[in-house]
């Protein structure tokens, strides 16, 4: 046998999943094709336990987050790379009843476990827009995608278990045994192909719902806030006098460019918040792996047992990978069941009502 599993697509999930495998003693090989679009390369990776506009807990996030430093931890020591940035999210209140709405949520022990106090306000004055003060998110921060990712592919290249190649359908054999591509064999053949899963026939059934979204790379000289800063969108330090700004979300013309209705929408939320100039030197625009249920999409083929998908991760794919992707380990080698909430058989109806299945 060529190798334990066959890993497609080299994005934030792909790339946890071979770590995660080639960690437990397994022989992975990774196939990725470096000239197609990639959501990962755009993702501001930010990872946050506290989101959206009421302040909801991120889904597991107790499992999650501490699973997560663990996991990039330890492959920063492992390749000697630098990806992993913990910050706290500073949240501007909005209005007087939003400060009163969050003060109440935090009496919560599950949400107050996330809130830092007290919050030095007149910190963020000369930068930012916070009249009725704000509250800071702890346990935060991003990963710097693009870095974690060339680390892992340089991981796998060094043990020529890498392979640049768009993967064809076509030359796909599957046996009892598991799968033969460009005459190897495989044990099992685990796709990772971000949005581009739809396009994927064995898998195109799938309930997928892919966002479409946009940021923005800005400079300012004189911008002090080292924090991450959120209020309807995020500004994110990168690098000296670098930020990144975002994010749009879009259903519909889910196609990889940028527009200048994004760029306007972005600047528009971005001038309410900032107080001091800044300059725009970037666009990126990518499609999140988003699903209809807004569970991640794991598990394996219903006909095809050797061939197995790990996808769906949307917006927080850096928050979800590492602990499910232990888990989708565990379950591929036998030693517990997924749970039914990311399994796929949640969606196998789907599969034996289509025409055709594959």
């Amino acid at each position: 046998m060529s190798a334990d599993y066959l890993i497609v697509g080299q994005g934030v999930a792909g790339s946890v999943l071979a770590w995660t495998l080639q960690e437990r003693g397994k022989n992975v090989v990774l196939v990725n094709a470096p000239n197609r679009p990639s959501a990962s390369r755009v993702a501001a990776g930010i990872f946050n336990p506290l989101t959206g506009r009421k302040l909801v807990r991120t889904w597991k996030a107790d499992e999650l987050f501490p699973f997560l430093k663990q996991f990039y931890g330890d492959i920063e020591k492992k390749l000697n790379a630098s990806f992993l940035h913990f910050s706290t999210i500073y949240r501007p209140y909005r209005s007087i009843e939003e400060q009163n709405t969050y003060l109440a949520l935090t009496a919560d022990p599950s949400i107050a476990q996330y809130i830092a106090e007290p919050v030095d306000n007149q910190s963020y004055r000369p930068f930012i827009q916070n009249p009725y003060g704000g509250l800071e998110v702890t346990r935060a921060g991003w990963v710097d995608v693009p870095v974690f990712l060339k680390a892992i592919q340089d991981f796998f290249r060094q043990h020529d278990q890498y392979i640049e190649a768009d993967f064809d359908h076509g030359e796909l054999v599957i046996n009892a045994e598991g799968v033969e591509w460009r005459g190897q064999t495989y044990g099992k053949l685990i796709f990772c192909e971000g949005p581009h899963a739809k396009d994927n026939p064995l898998f195109n059934w799938l309930p997928y719902n892919p966002v479409k979204g946009q940021v923005l790379d800005v400079m300012m000289d004189n911008y002090r806030v080292t924090n991450i800063v959120n209020q309807g969108i995020f500004i994110m330090p990168v690098e000296s006098n670098l930020y990144r700004v975002g994010a749009t979300y879009t259903w519909h013309d889910l196609d990889w460019q940028t527009t200048e209705d994004g760029k306007a929408f972005l600047e528009q939320k971005l001038q309410a918040v900032l107080k001091i100039p800044y300059r725009i030197v970037g666009q990126r625009a990518g499609i999140r792996p988003a699903t209809k249920d807004r569970r991640p999409l794991m598990g394996l083929h219903p006909a095809h047992p050797a061939i197995g998908i790990f996808n769906g991760l949307g917006t927080k794919g850096v928050s979800l990978a590492p602990f499910w992707a232990d888990q989708f380990a565990d379950f591929l080698e036998g030693r517990k069941e997924l749970d039914p909430e990311v399994n796929i058989e949640r969606t196998f109806s789907l599969y034996y009502s289509g025409k055709n299945p594959v």
